[in-house]
């Protein structure tokens, strides 16, 4: 950037890396900081500025070992909603075998605490229960699916 944004550089900088995004530009995996930093003349600190604004937005997110990734509108949904919407894509009922945490994991791209909060909030509302040596099961169906 070679002149003074009386906005603030990070936002403009936010704000040009939205378009991008939302022009399709960038699809899935935003450049590196160093290639944000060399692209836009810009410090580490001013691009890390940049991508906090937009995370907090929910237009991207970390993603460890990958870098920052543009969020889909599905993974906008909390984890809790998502994971319950298992239940109906798999087609299960009560007592069949819900998925463990690491397919629960690698399903959703989300951390296992993440998971195990969510699993235990299921647990709490009573559509999961945990059986020891069998894993989790449905204990009842969410209400969007119970029969009428």
């Amino acid at each position: 950037m070679t002149e003074a944004s009386p906005r603030g550089t990070y936002l403009v900088i936010a704000t040009s890396i939205r378009t991008e995004i939302e022009r399709g530009a960038i699809a899935d995996v935003l450049p590196s900081e160093a290639a944000l930093m060399r692209s836009r003349n810009v410090s580490r600190n001013t691009v890390r500025r940049a991508l906090k604004v937009l995370e907090s937005e929910g237009v991207v997110e970390s993603s460890p070992g990958v870098g920052w990734r543009v969020r889909t509108e599905a993974a906008r949904r909390p984890l809790i909603d998502r994971m319950m919407d298992v239940i109906a894509e798999d087609s299960l009922g009560v007592s069949d075998a819900y998925p463990s945490e690491s397919k629960l994991c690698e399903r959703f791209g989300a951390s296992r605490t993440a998971v195990r909060r969510a699993l235990a909030q299921m647990e709490g509302n009573g559509v999961l229960e945990t059986v020891h040596g069998k894993g989790r099961t449905v204990r009842a169906l969410p209400p969007s699916r119970q029969q009428p």
